[in-house]
């Protein structure tokens, strides 16, 4: 049973209230209507704004803006004012947020709507929470942004917020079959999120298209446009080869499909091998993960320790246990590979690897293989993840591009375009 669907885009719902063509909050109780009908099999929501409470907003801020009338769905460990923060742990007792995060607060100036929080795994971690995937119930959505991810491919709203320490935006994108952005690190404000881990944590989110990304790129990153190549040849380095994941047959012929597609439009595929520097990042992607991780939690832990999950509590005394020499010493290995694009890719402008070993996994107990995932947010290079197709079972496939340390708007724009020639006919 499929309860994916799509709505309207971010660009035409803005365009029509701008233009005074719908009332302001018309998306949004679309919205609200959408997720009271969806939601109780789906379960992406933690909570959600009562439709009295979007009756007592003021129309006219909202009206204006790159996002006018858009609403939009918060991940649970970013704060929204006058809505409970759960960090998905059910047992703790969740207050209302005083103030927007940072970033709500700046879609909000452009005229987005929050219309409720969406479900996390428990602090962003691996206990996963109730959320099913909308192509196939009984599979998952990934995580720990699987609410995000599956409230837009169910068509709930057209853009959420959501956040990636390991493979937490990109994963939950490709299982659920969203476009899915990880900016570089650094480019999106983190005041009134829930930090775990200050070297890793990232604020991304999902869409239905690259035009809608960039539209949310252009509020919460900023920055002038960077053209796309021309006049010269695009080049893109293929990387597939990780020491702690497989790629699966499906997954390998999409990426094979995607090399030539590329080439026939005249893309120059680099197959690249990084083995070292791979297996570097992830051991110093799981050092300073347990890390920073340990300390962020281990203040909830000691107060409030029977609300939390066992794996929680494990990773939490795993990470105290990793003295602050081993730490620093990881430090070292990103900081040195961060800015190493130039030995690692040469020329290339972007990097096509895989975005999961496979489809989504049957079962809700998990939230999947984040390995293809880690390198990427321990460098902080921004991630852009496309859907392209479909398994012979029905469920998304995909991969990711990768850019550059802040060339997120270069990546973004690039990625429009490809997207257009990597997706399959009638997807």
């Amino acid at each position: 049973m499929s309860l994916a669907s799509i709505s309207p885009s971010v660009a035409a719902i803005a365009q029509r209230v701008r233009d005074g063509e719908t009332a302001v909050f018309a998306a949004a109780r679309q919205s609200l209507a959408a997720i009271a009908r969806q939601d109780p099999a789906i379960r992406a929501w933690s909570h959600v704004l009562p439709a009295v409470a979007l009756e007592q907003m003021e129309p006219a801020r909202h009206a204006a803006g790159a996002l006018a009338g858009v609403p939009i769905g918060i991940k649970d460990v970013i704060d929204v004012a006058d809505m409970p923060t759960g960090f998905g742990a059910p047992a703790l007792i969740a207050g209302n947020a005083a103030f927007d995060a940072c970033s709500v607060g700046m879609l909000r100036a452009a005229g987005a709507i929050p219309v409720g929080k969406t479900v996390t795994a428990e602090f962003a971690f691996r206990t996963p929470g109730p959320t099913r995937n909308p192509h196939a119930l009984a599979h998952t959505p990934g995580g720990s942004s699987s609410g995000s991810a599956a409230a837009v491919a169910a068509g709930m709203v057209p853009a959420a917020l959501g956040t990636q320490t390991g493979g937490s935006m990109i994963r939950p994108a490709a299982y659920c079959g969203v476009v899915g952005f990880k900016p570089s690190a650094g480019r999106v404000f983190r005041d009134g999120m829930k930090l775990t881990c200050e070297s890793l944590d990232t604020i991304g989110w999902y869409a239905n298209s690259v035009a809608d990304a960039q539209l949310i790129a252009d509020v919460l990153v900023g920055g002038a446009h960077a053209p796309v190549p021309s006049g010269r040849q695009l080049t893109v380095a293929v990387q597939l080869n990780n020491p702690k994941a497989g790629l699966c047959a499906e997954s390998h012929a999409e990426i094979d499909r995607a090399r030539a597609v590329l080439a026939a439009h005249g893309v120059q595929c680099v197959p690249v091998q990084a083995e070292r520097e791979t297996a570097l990042l992830l051991q110093a992607h799981d050092v300073i993960m347990h890390y920073e991780f340990a300390r962020s939690l281990a203040p909830v832990v000691e107060r409030q320790c029977h609300a939390l999950s066992a794996v929680l509590r494990q990773a939490v005394a795993r990470g105290l246990a990793i003295g602050a020499g081993e730490y620093h010493e990881m430090l070292g290995i990103q900081a040195a590979l961060r800015h190493g694009w130039g030995a690692l890719y040469g020329g290339a402008d972007l990097v096509l690897t895989p975005s999961t070993p496979g489809p989504a996994p049957l079962g809700l107990e998990h939230t999947g293989d984040a390995s293809y995932n880690k390198i990427w947010s321990v460098l902080g290079w921004p991630c852009l993840h496309l859907p392209t197709g479909f398994s012979r079972a029905g469920l998304p496939m995909g991969m990711q591009l990768v850019g550059d340390l802040g060339k997120d708007l270069a990546l973004l724009a690039v990625g429009r375009d490809l997207h257009h020639l990597l997706k399959q006919r009638g997807e």
